[in-house]
């Protein structure tokens, strides 16, 4: 049987999970908040440390508050909403502060004040809804941390855009009456700027013409679908039942010095920033730490639809896009014609590949942007250099794997000038960041 311990909460970890101490080990217990005293059972235990479950709130913290979500503890989506959103910055900013040293040994004095969201509740713009059929009956939400047992979402989300809770009031009742609702495992869900949306239905099943027709058949009980698609296998597999294939967002003119307005599409099944008004700050932060004049060479890696590239075509002599995904570079493209940039070129390409067919060439760029996966970019670390930037802003979605690249940076003759955390994630523990690296 797992012992029950007692704990008292000094912090919030790295990765959301209250922090203390026990008999001489490190303890880290999920939705505990810092002050917090209160009772957990044993999950793992190592000669190191403790994880523990959360039992009950002994003695609350005058830090926690109520959540606003009911199932807030069960559904593996959000980590902090015991914790005001005030706070939730207070611990970002610092956590992140503490992984650049930790890793790199960046001091604070580099890290700047995080930008928070205006809007940490309603903003998600792009969700993967899971959904299990048990007893004939559909269960659909997400999955409890660390399992695929799906929590129902109890009538809406708290964090996911309007427009996606009124699908997934609408796709409910529709789903658990189709020929094959166990056979339909993930919906996507995502929203532009302006409201429209896209829904994907993932099968597994054997007859997806019965399931094509299914959902033909019924268009009227979703309204709020500007496109549905049905995916059977790899994104490849993507068929279109009715309207759009792809969606937009807009970015102002002026968000920094002549930059005109963009409009910004992305197709079914592509990438986009799951808030868009922190998009807005991410690009503009980019566009301060590449510092352009109007006569530099840039190269963006990882560039996407072109989120970054079009903005920095802006204020650059020229820029070359590069990104694996081909529909995305397909987007890219079609994004630079339709806004009119044209000192902008795409490569369709793995990053590494690519850099290494630059460099063998003899190329060089004054700039260099990057917004690698949650992995990071390890294996162009040593390579980026050889391309002679005189800065690189490097866009990154976890702390940790940044600030292990960050070292390598600093080995290879480049300094932090400024790391700013930015809240892309309101309510979870995720931490974006744009890095700046200069020259030494």
């Amino acid at each position: 049987m797992r012992r029950e311990i007692e704990l008292c909460i000094e912090k919030i970890a790295f990765g959301g999970a209250g922090f203390g101490h026990l008999e001489g080990k490190a303890c880290f217990m999920p939705f505990a908040a810092p002050g917090d005293r209160v009772r957990g059972r044993v999950i793992k235990e190592k000669s190191s440390y403790i994880e523990a479950e959360l039992l009950s709130v002994m003695e609350p913290s005058p830090d926690r508050i109520e959540p606003v979500c009911p199932v807030f503890g069960q559904c593996g989506g959000c980590a902090l909403q015991h914790l005001s959103y005030a706070n939730q910055l207070q611990w970002k900013e610092l956590l992140f502060a503490e992984q650049l040293w930790r890793f790199a040994r960046v001091g604070r004095e580099a890290c700047a004040p995080i930008f928070g969201a205006d809007s940490p509740w309603s903003y998600r713009s792009r969700v993967q809804i899971k959904l299990r059929w048990i007893d004939n009956r559909l269960l659909m939400g997400f999955y409890r941390s660390g399992s695929h047992f799906v929590i129902p979402i109890p009538g809406s989300c708290a964090i996911a855009h309007p427009r996606i809770n009124d699908l997934i009031g609408e796709l409910h009742p529709l789903l658990s009456r189709s020929p094959e609702p166990e056979r339909i495992p993930q919906v996507d869900l995502t929203v532009s700027d302006s409201g429209e949306s896209i829904v994907i239905v993932h099968y597994i099943g054997h007859d997806s013409k019965n399931i094509a027709s299914f959902l033909a058949d019924n268009l009227a009980e979703f309204p709020s679908a500007g496109g549905i698609w049905l995916q059977t296998g790899r994104k490849e597999s993507l068929q279109l039942i009715k309207g759009i294939d792809q969606l937009t967002y807009s970015v102002p003119a002026g968000l920094t010095t002549g930059m005109p307005h963009l409009l910004m599409a992305f197709s079914r099944g592509g990438f986009s920033q799951v808030h868009y008004q922190q998009n807005l700050n991410l690009v503009r932060l980019t566009m301060e730490g590449a510092g352009l004049s109007g006569q530099e060479r840039v190269l963006d890696l990882f560039c996407g639809n072109g989120n970054l590239t079009l903005p920095l075509a802006s204020s650059a002599r020229n820029v070359v896009g590069v990104e694996e995904y081909e529909p995305s570079i397909a987007d890219a493209r079609r994004n630079a014609a339709d806004n009119g940039v044209g000192n902008v070129s795409f490569v369709c390409a793995d990053a590494d590949a690519e850099i290494r067919r630059l460099i063998q060439l003899g190329e060089t760029f004054d700039v260099i942007v990057l917004d690698p996966p949650r992995s990071g970019a390890l294996q162009l670390m040593h390579q980026l250099p050889l391309l002679q930037p005189q800065r690189l802003v490097y866009v990154s979605c976890n702390p940790v794997t940044l600030a292990r690249d960050v070292a390598i940076l600093m080995e290879n003759g480049f300094r932090v000038a400024k790391a700013t955390p930015l809240d892309m994630f309101p309510q979870s523990f995720h931490i974006e960041s744009v890095t700046l690296l200069e020259r030494s």
